[in-house]
């Protein structure tokens, strides 16, 4: 071997640690626990300073971490849902109105009158700049929480997700991660279906455009469907091993007593009344349903190849979103005005410190994840030269 190939052996032996491949891959449920971290975090202030840095560490991540694959190329796409939902959410605040008093008039729309059973609502009248603030606020909170998850959807792999699922909940997993992948499988049909008509000469835009993508689009949809299922029946899906009934009721208990536990303890932590008792309800709700799940595991009998590991890195990484979500909550619990800025009276949001720097705990991950692999160098072919050949003589016809 030439020594400019062992130098090529080395260095791609020593970007082996740093790169992530399937052996040293982060585990997919650490993503997710990250995204839904941030998430949290965003639900529990509408301060948009604060909203703005937790889109800003979200998007940094992905940046900084997500692969070439086809779901990795769905963040833009959230990120274009998020503002048209804030755009959505000012627009009816301004047509329909909205409950926050207000003395800054903007300016007033013609407004629509309505019958006497439809008090409380109106279409149209004065806009005032408490209410917009209310709404821009509301909204924006509601599209960072959309960046979040699509975060997740373009850093976590589908199908290493569904791989690593526990083997009673293997049959609801392959539903859910269908799910979270038509989202991206749609970004990359579209963004492929585009570039086609591009190239074709025809047009992108307009209506009759987004009309004649659509029906391909779900039509390649319709093929990935069938394609898993056949994949999956030739791999004997569906096959359980004999459970005794025992365990079969004390499984249904423990998973939806814990379900439900992890429901009424979400929704204390989201909640500003029920923070003292949401915490302990959720860790009881996430130990009932493990042990739920490891007992209805019993009844699979399917072998995963080359499990993924939850290693370091995954703790780290899903350590730094559940800390983000603890120091949100914790700064809401200590000074709520510092996350929730008035707007009655109309007041400049201002950016709490030991929050912003909390947030700041998100940007873990893309240190400590393994980088996406980096393309091969294409070494451009020397050309070779080509013998001139002399010009044919033509020899005059007898």
């Amino acid at each position: 071997m030439s020594r400019a190939g062992n130098h090529r052996g080395n260095h791609s032996g020593s970007d082996a640690k740093s790169h992530a491949n399937r052996f040293n891959a982060l585990h997919a449920g650490a993503w997710w626990l990250w995204a839904l971290g941030l998430a949290a975090a965003a639900s529990r202030t509408t301060n948009p300073l604060l909203l703005g840095l937790l889109v800003g560490v979200a998007g940094y991540v992905v940046a900084a971490r997500r692969t070439d694959a086809p779901w990795a190329r769905s963040y833009g796409a959230f990120v274009k849902l998020g503002l048209a939902v804030l755009v959505v959410r000012l627009l009816f605040s301004v047509f329909l109105g909205s409950p926050v008093p207000g003395a800054t008039v903007l300016f007033t729309l013609p407004e629509v009158p309505l019958p006497d059973w439809a008090a409380g609502v109106r279409i149209g009248g004065r806009v005032t700049a408490e209410q917009v603030v209310f709404a821009l606020y509301d909204g924006a909170k509601l599209a960072a929480l959309l960046i979040c998850v699509g975060a997740a959807n373009a850093l976590a792999n589908p199908v290493r997700l569904l791989k690593s699922l526990p083997g009673a909940l293997y049959e609801v997993g392959v539903a859910v991660v269908v799910a979270m992948t038509f989202a991206p499988n749609l970004v990359a049909d579209v963004g492929r279906l585009r570039t086609a008509r591009r190239l074709r000469g025809r047009s992108t835009g307009g209506v009759g455009a987004v009309l004649r993508v659509g029906l391909p689009v779900l039509e390649g949809a319709l093929e990935r469907s069938v394609a898993l299922a056949a994949s999956m029946d030739a791999r004997g899906y569906g096959r359980r091993a004999p459970v005794p009934p025992g365990v079969r009721r004390a499984t249904t208990a423990l998973t939806l007593g814990g379900l439900l536990g992890v429901c009424a303890g979400v929704y204390g932590l989201l909640s500003t009344a029920g923070t003292g008792y949401g915490a302990p309800l959720l860790a009881a709700g996430v130990a009932a349903a493990a042990a739920g799940l490891r007992l209805g595991g019993r009844g699979s009998v399917r072998t995963r190849y080359r499990p993924d590991r939850w290693g370091a890195r995954a703790w780290l990484v899903t350590g730094s979103g559940v800390a983000v979500a603890g120091v949100l909550i914790a700064a809401g619990a200590a000074d709520p005005a510092a996350l929730h800025p008035g707007v009655v009276p109309l007041e400049a949001p201002t950016l709490p410190l030991w929050p912003a720097a909390g947030v700041l705990i998100g940007l873990l991950p893309a240190f400590v994840a393994p980088a996406a692999p980096a393309p091969m160098p294409t070494t451009p072919s020397t050309p070779t030269s080509t013998p001139e050949v002399p010009p044919r003589r033509e020899e005059p016809a007898p």
